[in-house]
């Protein structure tokens, strides 16, 4: 098949334009900060296990026994980074949240609020 010059420039304008169509879409999608303030940016199961280094399984107690608060979007689980804080905060004892503090940098976070 061989298309010439003008249908090439016609059909790469097309392209072109689709392209940044669906460009803008996966901004609007991707760009949580604007929709979300500081203290609510989400986690999703993945992000928590390794954050927290622990197993889907465990992160699955959490929730079924109260003690993590979540929610779900098309089948997918989330965490607000202050429920997680408030989370380790109750649970975990004073060595062990110093730590996650000064690894996660959680005093930075802190003093911008």
């Amino acid at each position: 098949m061989y298309i010439d010059n003008e249908n090439f420039d016609k059909w790469m304008e097309r392209l072109s334009k689709k392209l940044t169509e669906i460009g803008h879409d996966l901004k609007s999608l991707i760009n949580t900060d604007n929709v979300l303030d500081e203290n609510d940016k989400l986690l999703d199961n993945q992000d928590l296990a390794f954050l927290l280094k622990v197993s889907y399984r465990t992160l699955q107690r959490y929730r079924a026994s109260g003690k993590l608060p979540y929610f779900t979007i098309s089948h997918k689980t989330y965490y607000k980074a202050s429920d997680i804080r408030a989370f380790v905060q109750e649970n975990a004892d004073c060595k062990t949240y110093e730590r996650f503090k000064k690894e996660n940098q959680l005093d930075k976070q802190t003093e911008a609020k």
